[in-house]
This record gives structure tokens, sequence and C-alpha cells, in this order.
């Protein structure tokens, strides 16, 4: 539940980064994404959030 709060955060932030900055690209365009997932909740959310539990996991793990 922390890691998933922590990335809607970051990712709304980010998201208003870009829109504010009139940023857009690629990148815009896979936060925007991400953000309407983990935000909507929808069936595809459980997929892509595993799949960034499973990288912040990795992250942890790397020394």
């Amino acid at each position: 539940m922390i890691v998933t709060l922590s990335a809607v955060v970051l990712l709304g932030v980010l998201t208003f980064v870009l829109l504010r900055g009139r940023y857009v690209g690629p990148l815009s365009a896979l936060v925007l994404f991400l953000f309407g997932f983990f935000t909507a909740g929808t069936g595809a959310a459980d997929a892509i959030r595993a799949i960034c539990l499973a990288l912040a996991d990795a992250a942890r793990h790397i020394t």
C-alpha cells in the first residue's frame, strides 16, 4: 500500500510538471498512462501494479 500511494503521488506530481511545462513526448505519455491506471483501478491496474512492485523490490535489493 505504501509503494502504491507513493507511486500515485510521484506520478501525479510528474504529470502536473509535464503538463505545466507543455512538454509532450514519450516520457510524458508514459507518466500519464501509468497515472491513469494507478488511479482508475481497472483490471489492467493489477498487472501494472505487480510490475511496479517487482521493479521496486528489485531496486531495493540492488547493492
